[in-house]
C-alpha cells in the first residue's frame, strides 16, 4: 500500500510536466528513422534526470536505472518514438509545425509517459532491487521495424532481460480504463506486391491482346479463398488489397496492372503456407488466363503473444493499482506491432491505455488527422507503469 501511494503521488506531481513534455513530442514530430530531435530531447531530459543512457538502432536511447538493492533482476519498458506521414488537423496550440508529419498513433504519449517513469523510478532507487532497462525506440511504423534493431544491437543483454513491457494508447477505451488480454493478442503483417502482364490495346479491340486489368478482377476474388477455404477457420486471417493501379484510359487497355496489399495471422506456421498458397493461386490463374505475373511477399513484423504467465502477474498488479473495474478485457486486434519482436523472444506484455473522452469529444481512431488524447490518462499511464515494474521487481 505504501508502494503504490508513493507512485501515485509521484506521478500527480508529475503529471503536468509529462503532459508538456507530450505537447512538446506532439509539436515537433519526426518519421520513423529520422527521430534526430526527438532523440536529442529524450537524451536531454535523461541528463536532466541523472539518467545514463546510450543510443541504440540509429536514433533510438537505451536508459538504465539500477535500484539499490542486489537483485540481478532485469525488467525492459518500451516506448516507440516516431510519427506518421499524415497532414495534423487538429485545431490546438501543440499542433504539428511539420508539414505532413503527425504522431498520429499517440507515440508521443508513449514517450512522455515513459520519461515519467524514468523520472518516478529514479527518485525511488532506494525502494527496490534490480535494474529497469527504459527502452526508446525508433521507427516502430515501417519495415523492419525498430524494435528487430534494438534486439540486433544488444538491448535485450547485458544485461540480460528477463521481461518486457510495452503500453499503447487507445481512442476507443475511455480514459482511465486498461485494455488486457493474455495469449495471442495482435496479427503479423506481410506486405503483397502483385504486377499482373497482358498486352495491351485499343479498347474497341480487346480480342486483339491480353487485358490484365479482366485478369487481376478474377485474381482478386480468387484470392479471398485463400482466407476463404485455406485458412484454419479458427484462426483469425485477413487478406486485404487497398491498391489497384490500372494505368490505361477509357478506350486504352493497358500492358500492365498493379495491386497491392496485406495480409495477417496469428500463427507463424500458417503464415507461412499463406504466402506459398497466395504465389501459386496467383501464378497459375494468371497464366492460364494468358498472361503472367510477379509476386513480392515482403515479411514484416510476427504476431504479437503475450506471456500467460506473466500476464496473470500483470493483471493482478494492475487490479491492485488502479483497481479491478477499471480493467477491460481486449478481443484478438488484427493490427500489428513490431513490440512482436520483443514477444517472439522474451516473456512480455503488451497492454492498452485508455485515452478516450467522449465528452471532450475525443474519439478520433489511430492513424487519423484529427487523432489526439485525453491528457490526463497520462498520469495514469506513467504511474502504472512505473508501479507495475517495481511490483515485478519485487516479486521476481
Amino acid at each position: 500500500m505504501e508502494l503504490k501511494q508513493k507512485v501515485k503521488a509521484a506521478a500527480a506531481a508529475l503529471k503536468e510536466e509529462v503532459t508538456g513534455y507530450r505537447r512538446h513530442l506532439h509539436q515537433h514530430p519526426e518519421l520513423s528513422f529520422k527521430e534526430f530531435r526527438t532523440s536529442a530531447f529524450i537524451k536531454e531530459a535523461l541528463d536532466e534526470m541523472g539518467i545514463t543512457w546510450e543510443p541504440i538502432a540509429g536514433t533510438g536511447v537505451l536508459a538504465v536505472i539500477k535500484g539499490g538493492g542486489t537483485s540481478d533482476k532485469v525488467i525492459a519498458l518500451r516506448a516507440d518514438i516516431d510519427a506518421l506521414p499524415i497532414t495534423e488537423a487538429n485545431a490546438v496550440d501543440y499542433r504539428s509545425v511539420n508539414e505532413g508529419v503527425m504522431h498520429a498513433c499517440g507515440h508521443d504519449a508513449h514517450t512522455a509517459s515513459l520519461l515519467g517513469v524514468a523520472r518516478i523510478l529514479e527518485s525511488m532507487k532506494a525502494d527496490f532491487s534490480g535494474t529497469v532497462k527504459l527502452i526508446f525506440q525508433p521507427g516502430e511504423e515501417v519495415l523492419p521495424g525498430g524494435a528487430k534493431q534494438v534486439i540486433k544491437d544488444g538491448g535485450l543483454t547485458d544485461p540480460q532481460v528477463d521481461v518486457v513491457l510495452g503500453q499503447h494508447v487507445m481512442p476507443a477505451i475511455p480514459a482511465g480504463k486498461i485494455g488486457l488480454r493474455t495469449g495471442l493478442f495482435m496479427a503479423s503483417m506481410d506486405e503483397i506486391k502483385i504486377e499482373v502482364y497482358g498486352k495491351g490495346g485499343h479498347g474497341a479491340e480487346p480480342h486483339k491482346g491480353v487485358d490484365p486489368v479482366m485478369i487481376t478482377c478474377s485474381l482478386l476474388q480468387a484470392l479471398q479463398q485463400v482466407v476463404s477455404r485455406n485458412a484454419p477457420p479458427l484462426m483469425p486471417t485477413v487478406l486485404s488489397f487497398g491498391k489497384l493501379k490500372a494505368d490505361g484510359a477509357i478506350n486504352i487497355i493497358p500492358d500492365m496492372v498493379l495491386i497491392e496489399g496485406t495480409f495477417r495471422t496469428l500463427d507463424e506456421s500458417w503464415r507461412e503456407q499463406a504466402h506459398r498458397r497466395i504465389k501459386e493461386l496467383a501464378h497459375t490463374l494468371v497464366t492460364g488466363m494468358g498472361g503472367r505475373c510477379e509476386i513480392e511477399i515482403r515479411k514484416g513484423y510476427p504476431h504479437l503473444k503475450n506471456d500467460e504467465g506473466l500476464g496473470a502477474q500483470m493483471r493482478a498488479f494492475f487490479e491492485e493499482y488502479a483497481g479491478r473495474e477499471q480493467l477491460l478485457h481486449q478481443d484478438i486486434w488484427m493490427a500489428s506491432e513490431d513490440f512482436a519482436y520483443y514477444s517472439q523472444e522474451l516473456p512480455s506484455f503488451f497492454y492498452l491505455l485508455g485515452v478516450g473522452n467522449e465528452a471532450r469529444e475525443i474519439r478520433s481512431a489511430l492513424h487519423t488527422p484529427t487523432f489526439n488524447i485525453d491528457e490526463d490518462a497520462l498520469e495514469l499511464g506513467m504511474g502504472l507503469m512505473a508501479y507495475t515494474a517495481l511490483r515485478w521487481l519485487q516479486n521476481a
